[in-house]
């Protein structure tokens, strides 16, 4: 049954993704569903607004507008079955909470007797579509925009590419091309970058990415040094330039 009751509006403009408001929200009616915060469903929102403080743009706001009632027991089968995913193998998938991680650092690594056994990733998640361009780990550093393909083709992409540097990987071919111009040309304006690195394979779908970073640097008037390193299908590194 629907009435006129507070209930909490995202702003999608001042909206980053970054996920803070998640936690907050007693209900987690509040999810982050393409790079914007959303929210399930009125019926889960109970309008008190405990998530407003979390928000560090002022995105969320609680406004009155005809909604369905605040109904605590969809909220407990709600909760419920968020559980039940996360406790699946391989279910629950964290990318909601942006997560800085203590990579394997360089030394480290080479007084590793053997292949190196330690992962070089200093974050999570790692999926284009999930990485805000607020996330905190893209301030001053040295990006990597890998191609899916490029983690299985090159063997050393752990040691020469993925160390030092914050990775953001993706598939020109099967993802959405406008959404990466709009979400590397808002990293490009916003990012205090040092350097970017594009990782991509020789087939002819991947040198879309080539093209979506390149129009993202224009779009922002970026004057970022970019690096442009294309592997065969073999493993080789067969192109390897800065522009």
């Amino acid at each position: 049954m629907k009435t006129v009751r507070k209930i909490i509006e995202i702003d999608e403009e001042l909206c980053t993704g970054c996920g803070e408001c998640v936690p907050d929200c007693a209900e987690g009616s509040l999810e982050i569903v393409d790079g914007k915060a959303r929210l399930a469903a009125d019926r889960l929102c109970d309008g008190l607004g405990a998530c407003l403080g979390a928000c560090p743009t002022g995105a969320l706001k609680i406004v009155e507008r005809e909604a369905d009632e605040f109904d605590e027991d969809a909220v407990r089968t709600f909760l419920d079955e968020k559980k039940k995913k996360q406790d699946r193998p391989g279910g629950g998938c964290p990318s909601a909470r942006l997560t800085t991680l203590s990579p394997m650092s360089p030394c480290e690594a080479a007084n590793v007797a053997g292949p190196q056994t330690g992962s070089a990733l200093s974050h999570w998640p790692v999926q284009i579509r999930l990485i805000p361009p607020a996330a905190p780990f893209l301030e001053n550093c040295d990006l990597l925009v890998a191609a899916d393909c490029t983690a299985v083709a090159y063997a050393g992409i752990q040691r020469d590419f993925i160390t030092g540097r914050v990775v953001m990987m993706g598939c020109p071919k099967f993802d959405d091309a406008g959404m990466y111009v709009d979400r590397f040309t808002e990293i490009f304006r916003t990012r205090k970058l040092k350097s970017l690195t594009i990782l991509i394979m020789e087939v002819p779908c991947c040198a879309a990415m080539l093209q979506i970073i390149k129009k993202a640097h224009d779009n922002a008037g970026s004057s970022v040094p970019v690096r442009q390193v294309v592997v065969s299908t073999r493993g080789d590194i067969i192109n390897d330039q800065a522009w």
